[in-house]
């Protein structure tokens, strides 16, 4: 049985895949075992993964596309190391991140999952030092100490300072909960450190750049906002917290991402579920709410160029 279970789930990334399997093949922890679970890819993933030799490498290769959590969870569960992480196809690890995460684990035996902090890079993998410290003051990593984290919760959902692809886990621990929720391709990662945090399991913060992150236009546009959107305010609904700080938090987030969504909607021409989620979510800005009810009256076709240009204006 390996150590740790590196997964990558993909698709289509075959142009920035290979970048991802080879930082983990050049970990200085070479005890692991790395599963590529394949969504359902056209581009030529198969092709390459077949030139790899590595014996520690297993294709999980999907002959139809099964949604991103699904893939995921596909992974995990042909998973067999005693420690696992997933990390997207976009992304790398820095070579000693295996290495560092793991040790920590063998310090304490309570420990449930230790997150890291990461860099930014771009699409030709340089790393953005200026990205990257607001990214880590963005998130509250610059101000979270290293060691086993007290207030998780707070830390997970409030600050959302883990990022699930530099986090390494305890896989039993990921087993009790059921890792990733089916169905859920959006914000699944926000819900499983939620759930760790409510179950009472340990996290711990290593205050090292061990992962990269790559931000580049694909991430972009109004056709992968919509989904996530949805998602985001089915997991905000999902969740009623006792503490009183922490559900004001979650009631302020869940208005706010029902008007984002109710303007993309009415943006994008979906009218009548849009003007209902605006008004759902008036109460966190009723100025946007009523700019929004107001584009609503377009035609749709001019829609596209009101929002933007207001875009513009708000800089």
């Amino acid at each position: 049985m390996p150590k740790i279970t590196v997964c990558i789930p993909t698709f289509n990334r075959v142009h920035l895949l290979p970048y991802a399997i080879d930082s983990v093949l050049n970990q200085s922890e070479q005890d692991f075992e790395l599963i590529v679970c394949d969504d359902g890819s056209s581009d030529r993933t198969p092709e390459l993964i077949s030139q790899y030799t590595d014996h520690r490498i297993k294709y999980v290769r999907h002959l139809q596309n099964i949604g991103k959590s699904n893939n995921m969870r596909s992974g995990f569960d042909a998973a067999s190391g005693e420690y696992f992480i997933k990390f997207d196809d976009d992304d790398r690890l820095t070579p000693d991140f295996l290495a560092s995460t793991v040790a920590i684990f063998a310090q304490d035996s309570n420990i449930d999952f230790v997150g890291t902090d990461h860099w930014i890079i771009d699409i030709n993998n340089i790393r953005d030092e200026a990205k990257t410290q607001d990214n880590s003051h963005r998130w509250g990593r610059k101000n979270l100490p290293a060691g086993v984290v007290n207030n998780l919760l707070e830390v997970v959902f409030i600050h959302q300072s883990f990022q699930i692809g530099a986090t390494l886990f305890r896989r039993k621990t990921l087993q009790e909960l059921g890792f990733m929720q089916p169905n859920l391709q959006n914000c699944e990662d926000n819900d499983l450190f939620v759930r760790l945090a409510l179950a009472g399991k340990n996290g711990y913060y290593l205050p090292e750049l061990l992962m990269e992150y790559r931000s580049h236009a694909e991430q972009q546009g109004i056709n992968r906002a919509i989904p996530y959107l949805f998602d985001k305010i089915r997991y905000l609904e999902s969740y009623k917290f006792e503490s009183e700080k922490i559900e004001t938090i979650r009631k302020n987030r869940l208005t706010e991402t029902q008007l984002l969504l109710g303007l993309r909607l009415i943006e994008k021409g979906e009218t009548q579920k849009g003007r209902e989620l605006v008004l759902a979510g008036q109460s966190f800005s009723t100025p946007k709410a009523w700019t929004g009810l107001g584009l609503s009256l377009l035609p749709v076709g001019l829609r596209g160029k009101a929002f933007n240009a207001l875009r513009q204006v708000r800089g």
